[in-house]
């Protein structure tokens, strides 16, 4: 499968610290708008609610993947 770099609705993961946003190397979020080489995600907490909202580049990121169960017998 080719990526073709992060899209909107992707879901990512930090691959750093932003103390003054709040966020965390290894939290998850959502990419919500895409705006030239800045991507503005969205980190949610349990109960649904934004926590933080934040322009990132890819380099700050990780796209996460998923694969289905039948992906997974195909390996």
């Amino acid at each position: 499968m080719m990526n073709n770099g992060p899209k909107l609705l992707d879901v990512i993961a930090m691959l750093r610290d932003l103390p003054e946003q709040k966020v965390r190397r290894g939290m998850v979020g959502t990419i919500v708008e895409t705006k030239g080489e800045f991507f503005l995600v969205e980190f949610c907490n349990s109960k649904g609610e934004t926590v933080a909202l934040t322009p990132l580049k890819p380099e700050d990121f990780l796209v996460l993947e998923r694969i289905s169960a039948q992906g997974i017998a195909n390996l």
